[in-house]
């Protein structure tokens, strides 16, 4: 977790050249209902269902004309930022729950006089308030999405 106002150090690193860096990410989130957890995602990160693919009018004509299976509609979703910065976020579904405590989180930036605001309306959305933290390195609220993900609001 790295609170807001936390200072890094930016320390070189030799890298390989024969080692090809990765130009894009995704983030996946592994969902009971990728449909519904992408669309809380969306209102949090301001994001927007992924577009289908150029030549296609909807997913579903583009699923077909890949072959891909459609007997179930809810089995991944997509949502991108509607600006192309940041990364592609893909829901996928799962059978089992979520077990344990995330190892990585989403931090995710607001206004300092906006943050219990932004905590209100996503927990009218579905989120859970688990805990807020005021430290030397930061404030931020500790919070749970639909389907139990961790993440912070800053």
């Amino acid at each position: 977790m790295a609170p807001a106002g936390l200072a890094f150090a930016i320390v070189p690193i030799a890298v390989s050249h024969d080692v090809a860096m990765a130009g894009q990410i995704q983030i996946t989130f592994d969902a009971a209902g990728p449909r519904a957890l992408a669309g809380f995602w969306c209102e949090v990160l301001g994001y927007v269902e992924q577009p289908p693919p150029p030549g296609f009018d909807t997913w579903e004509d583009a699923l077909t004309a890949f072959g891909i299976d459609q007997s179930d509609p809810d089995r991944a979703f997509a949502i991108v930022d509607p600006d192309g910065v940041g990364p592609r976020v893909f829901f996928l579904k799962v059978p089992e729950g979520k077990t344990a405590k995330n190892r990585v989180h989403l931090d995710v930036r607001v206004e300092p006089s906006e943050l219990h605001a932004r905590a209100a309306a996503l927990v009218a959305l579905g989120a859970t308030d688990v805990a807020e933290f005021d430290e030397p390195e930061g404030h931020w609220i500790t919070m749970l999405d639909p389907e139990g993900n961790e993440f912070c609001l800053h």
